[in-house]
């Protein structure tokens, strides 16, 4: 067991480094592109054609590289507006709850992109070019993917919390 626990945390530090790898390399891209279209049309009345469409979808990674290093730590935008009329046990209970309904939600939306990158893999969509738009895509059913695993995992933590004799957690 201990063996186990020892790999699975290994493996949350490798996930957590390459999560926040790619969100600074998204990041630093995003400014470098966005300030070298700038300079150059400014100064050189020049600039790349795809560069518009590349930081949008950089924008669209990044949103998504970003909940998904939020959800590590279940760190998404939620309003606690019971909790201050709560006991412990009912709060935590409550946040079982919403553990288990945020990783519906994202399961549900990773399919349904799923389907999305499908029908332009069928369509063979092209983006920045001649690039398959699908595999640019593939980073929504991904992420929203990991997150809906995250949140079930959350989620079977919270559960297990509501059980232990003593104060919930």
């Amino acid at each position: 067991m201990k063996g186990l626990r020892k790999i699975l945390s290994a493996l949350e530090r490798a996930g957590t480094i390459v999560e926040d790898g790619l969100l600074v390399l998204i990041l630093t891209s995003m400014i470098l592109l966005a300030a070298g279209q700038i300079v150059m049309r400014n100064f050189f009345d020049f600039g790349f054609i795809w560069n518009d469409e590349l930081l949008r979808l950089l924008v669209l990674w990044l949103a998504v590289a970003g909940a998904l290093a939020a959800s590590r730590s279940d760190k998404h935008i939620n309003i606690d507006v019971l909790n201050r009329f709560l006991s412990d046990r009912a709060s935590a209970a409550v946040r079982t709850v919403t553990h288990l309904f945020t990783a519906a939600v994202c399961a549900l939306v990773a399919w349904h992109s799923l389907e999305f990158v499908r029908t332009s893999y069928a369509f063979q969509d092209r983006l920045l070019g001649d690039v398959p738009a699908w595999a640019l895509q593939a980073v929504l059913p991904l992420g929203f993917g990991l997150i809906a695993w995250r949140y079930t995992v959350h989620f079977a933590r919270a559960l297990a919390g509501l059980f232990r004799p003593g104060p919930a957690k």
